[in-house]
């Protein structure tokens, strides 16, 4: 074959330094925003971004090129060098590990009205009750002492 072609979609979630409520309404969509520039300056797609007070979702599409781990720590930190340089957040930070999911090209609609719908989701939910049942729903293998 003379060229690649992939569909590789991943539903990334991450939280805030020990899920403080940090991410206020106030400056919430512009973090959004900033966050689809840093996903952009990677080289991968933004298709979706969104979150509450504590976490944010990322639905982005990579490159065959890209390592997640990577596109993920450079979105994370310019991240948080932007909230402390724009909002004056210095003690913020986000917490070191995140939550993958692969989405088919089939469910990136669903995935993208679910990152929509955070605030509602959320008057029901803890993130840690989210976060849960995304791994159980992907069937991610974990240790409970690990999660928090």
């Amino acid at each position: 074959m003379s060229s690649t072609h992939l569909s590789l979609n991943v539903h990334v979630v991450f939280s805030t330094k020990e899920r403080c409520a940090y991410i206020e309404p106030a400056w919430r969509e512009r973090l959004h925003a900033f966050l689809g520039g840093a996903v952009r300056k990677t080289g991968a797609v933004p298709d979706a971004i969104g979150g509450v007070a504590d976490h944010v979702h990322l639905l982005i599409g990579l490159r065959a090129t890209h390592r997640l781990a990577d596109v993920v720590q450079d979105i994370k930190t310019t991240s948080s060098k932007w909230v402390h340089r724009e909002i004056r957040l210095p003690i913020f930070s986000w917490q070191e590990g995140y939550g993958a999911f692969s989405v088919s090209p089939t469910q990136r609609a669903t995935v993208k009205r679910y990152i929509a719908g955070q605030e509602q989701h959320h008057w029901k939910k803890t993130y840690q009750e989210e976060y849960l049942e995304l791994l159980k729903k992907a069937e991610v293998e974990f240790d409970p002492k690990f999660l928090w």
